[in-house]
């Protein structure tokens, strides 16, 4: 469903995440370990992350990533979804063609819309904070 780029970017931020609610900050060697993810293509992922203003990219001896505690409960899933993917799963089509709409529609046009609005619903909802408090709590994992 999500591009590979996708998936590691909402665990990095995940994971970033789930520090950050503790003050710490992350390297990048801690966080492609955490998610599975190899450095270089975790690093690329990072940088867009960080360009959409949805990470904290800090150099130096004590620097790597975070994200400010009062921000986690305004970010959403569906942010980091747009900033690597853009809104193609929220408004393409599901057969990948040019033109699909509802007075050119697609076969699967009609139940394609309503899984599209669902998920973005479902991402707009699921905010970081909550998000890494399940993961803190045990709840829920980031790979297995």
């Amino acid at each position: 469903m999500f591009s590979k780029s996708c998936e590691y970017g909402i665990k990095a931020t995940l994971f970033i995440a789930q520090k950050s609610q503790w003050g710490e900050r992350v390297s990048l060697k801690e966080i492609a370990a955490a998610i599975d993810s190899p450095i270089a293509f975790t690093a690329k992922i990072l940088q867009v992350l960080a360009k959409a203003s949805i990470v904290n990219s800090t150099k130096g001896l004590h620097g790597g990533y975070e994200i400010e505690k009062e921000c986690l409960p305004k970010i959403s899933l569906k942010q980091i979804v747009q900033a690597i993917d853009g809104n193609r799963i929220f408004d393409g089509c599901a057969l990948g063609l040019k033109i699909c709409n509802a007075k050119e529609p697609c076969p699967m046009h009609s139940q394609f819309v309503i899984i599209r609005n669902k998920l973005s619903e479902t991402l707009a909802s699921s905010n970081l904070l909550n998000v890494a408090m399940n993961l803190n709590l045990g709840l829920t994992v980031l790979k297995r």
